[in-house]
């Protein structure tokens, strides 16, 4: 088992204590440090290697979003907060996931699945398991929309934006490819510096083109041939 070192930073006692317990559930994790501010943080880092940090944001002296602007190297980063509005910034500074207060040990589990999910063996019951919905948000025309994985098809790269497509309508938000590819489950692959798919809705491959399960063929390109072939 690959154990997962991790600290926690939140001013309030109660949301520290709430963390450590859920933490304490996962034999998989390993609680370094307990911290009340960025600063403590810092100096732990600066003597720890460290798998995760989960960060409040509105903490005094030094937000846990600044904390983060001043990190050249950092772990993976779940944030965990009572407001919802600093989630675009959040994610734009490539956070794992985004908890909003009061959460759930089930919805703890979901974030702490998205950390190297290769190293993460999570155990919990068939019926938890079937409740888990993968989902990720996204900001598009002023709104944060709510997209399940499975429903999307591919995504497409339109300069500054993306245009993810989604069931028979298509979400355009801006970021890059290469940024939301991070966010997004290994299901997930490139085919193209203008694409990404859903593997899992892969139906054939035709020469130099994939063809999904709504008949849509895209291109493969040439420097991502070997990828696709490899996955598959």
């Amino acid at each position: 088992m690959n154990i997962l070192k991790c600290i926690l930073a939140d001013d309030e006692p109660i949301a520290r204590q709430i963390l450590e317990n859920y933490i304490q559930e996962l034999p998989q994790l390993e609680l370094v440090a307990s911290c009340k501010n960025a600063f403590e943080v810092m100096e732990t880092l600066q003597k720890e290697t460290i798998d995760v940090l989960f960060l409040d944001i509105n903490m005094p002296k030094l937000s846990g979003l600044s904390l983060l602007k001043t990190m050249e190297q950092k772990p993976a980063v779940i944030i965990t907060t009572a407001y919802s509005e600093y989630a675009l910034e959040g994610f734009e500074l490539s956070v794992t996931d985004y908890l909003l207060k009061p959460f759930s040990l089930e919805r703890f589990i979901q974030a702490i699945h998205k950390v190297k999910p290769a190293m993460v063996s999570v155990p919990y019951s068939n019926t938890q398991q079937e409740d888990v919905q993968e989902y990720i948000f996204v900001k598009s025309d002023k709104k944060f929309i709510k997209i399940n994985f499975n429903t999307i098809s591919h995504i497409e790269a339109c300069g500054n934006y993306i245009k993810i497509f989604v069931s028979d309508s298509m979400i355009l938000t801006q970021q890059t490819l290469s940024d939301f590819l991070e966010k997004l489950p290994n299901q997930f692959l490139r085919i193209h510096k203008s694409f990404l798919i859903n593997f899992n809705q892969l139906q054939l491959i035709d020469g130099n083109q994939i063809v999904l399960q709504n008949d849509l063929k895209l291109p493969i390109g040439k420097s991502y041939r070997k990828a696709v072939l490899d996955r598959i």
